[in-house]
């Protein structure tokens, strides 16, 4: 009898922390997502300006574009020290990656020809 209560206990033990542990993770993933809009949002103007700018033998047309989208913020980590963020943009098909740390930007025709920061 006392080792049914004991796995009673601690299947309930168990159960309580795997509940936890989910709604715990629900909200960090929640507040991720507010922070990855709001730098989205803050650095979208200086993308959109900084990838018009940019030389190319293809021009990026963000505002007279046809068919414009937003790829977001993405990072690649080089090592357990660097991370390069860039912001992605693609206007009538010309990607522009923009590095929000440098103010700099990358035009590419398609995904093949793009290079990484």
């Amino acid at each position: 009898m006392n080792f049914q209560r004991i796995l009673l206990l601690f299947v309930v033990l168990l159960a309580a922390g795997l509940a936890g542990s989910f709604y715990m993770n629900w909200k960090t993933l929640g507040q991720l997502r507010t922070v990855k809009a709001f730098v989205e949002g803050s650095v979208f103007a200086d993308a959109v300006a900084a990838c018009e700018r940019a030389q190319s033998t293809t021009p990026f047309k963000w505002t007279d574009g046809k068919r414009t989208a937003v790829i977001g913020l993405t990072s690649v980590k080089l090592n357990k020290d660097t991370i390069l963020p860039h912001y992605t943009l693609v206007a009538d098909s010309v990607y522009c990656d923009y590095d929000p740390i440098k103010k700099k930007a990358d035009i590419g025709s398609n995904f093949l020809e793009r290079e990484t920061f």
